[in-house]
């Protein structure tokens, strides 16, 4: 707090003026700068410059979140991925497991379809007998494909008749057949040829030989007696005996050119052919 000044009035009494006061020259000062402070940075500029720190900084804080976003993000699809992988490798072994029990499931009912089977055409063959020779397919109890002097080929059996003379007609090789409840034999394939040309012996002379069930027609058609017609063919490539409509084998021939139209009543032996009991697996 400044201290106030009196100032006191002095009066001259010789009546004179006071002495004018002496004007002096006014000094001349140089002009002195006076020392000014550092220079400022206005406000606004200041501002304006620490923007870009600011923004760097930003980018640099939202570029590690970012990254980091991301880093945190590959970690759990890596984690769920490996959990799908792992669930489907459980699932396909289960499916694994599940499509061999099928495969095992459908095996079974394959086998059981095939047993079925077999027992229904077993079972047609015991009927197609009027009276089924249980001793002649089953002796000692246990049952065989074929009956007693009967050979198995495949899924049929074949009775060859190799008695001596007399002999017998196409038709009396037939009835001879069907009362065994059986037929004359078909030839299907080249096979069954070969089999029966394999079981077949001579006999008495070139001529003679084994009937089977080939006749022809009136329309001149080799026909199978089972209604089918002939597209084998095996017929001898000479003439042997006096012709006819009717189908004899020649035994000790090639097995493509063994077959002789022969006349009916010509007196021959004879193979007979019936399904087996049991099929071979």
């Amino acid at each position: 707090m400044e201290e106030e000044v009196n100032y006191s009035t002095l009066v001259f009494r010789n009546g004179k003026q006071p002495p004018k006061e002496r004007k002096e020259d006014p000094a001349i000062y140089s002009e002195v700068k006076p020392k000014q402070p550092a220079a400022t940075v206005p406000d606004d500029e200041a501002a304006t410059n620490s923007h870009p720190r600011l923004l760097l900084v930003f980018l640099v804080i939202a570029c590690f979140l970012l990254l980091a976003s991301i880093i945190i993000i590959i970690i759990i699809y890596i984690n769920v991925e490996n959990k799908h992988e792992a669930n489907l490798s459980v699932l396909t072994a289960e499916n694994e497991q599940l499509m061999a029990q099928l495969r095992t499931l459908e095996n079974k009912s394959e086998e059981v379809s095939r047993d079925r089977d077999d027992l229904n055409r077993t079972l047609g063959v015991i009927l197609s007998f009027s009276n089924f020779p249980v001793n002649q397919f089953c002796p000692d109890k246990k049952c065989q494909p074929c009956q007693k002097s009967w050979i198995q080929f495949q899924e049929k059996c074949y009775f060859f008749y190799n008695k001596p003379s007399p002999w017998m007609t196409w038709e009396a090789s037939l009835k001879l057949c069907q009362e065994k409840t059986a037929d004359l034999l078909i030839i299907d394939n080249l096979q069954e040829q070969e089999f029966i040309t394999n079981n077949t012996k001579f006999y008495h002379d070139k001529f003679h030989g084994f009937w089977f069930g080939l006749n022809k027609t009136n329309n001149n058609n080799w026909v199978w007696i089972d209604g089918r017609n002939d597209t084998l063919m095996y017929w001898v490539d000479e003439t042997l005996g006096d012709l006819g409509p009717c189908a004899l084998m020649i035994p000790q021939r090639e097995p493509t050119k063994s077959w002789d139209p022969s006349d009916c009543t010509f007196l021959n032996r004879c193979i007979c052919e019936a399904d087996a009991l049991i099929w071979p697996r």
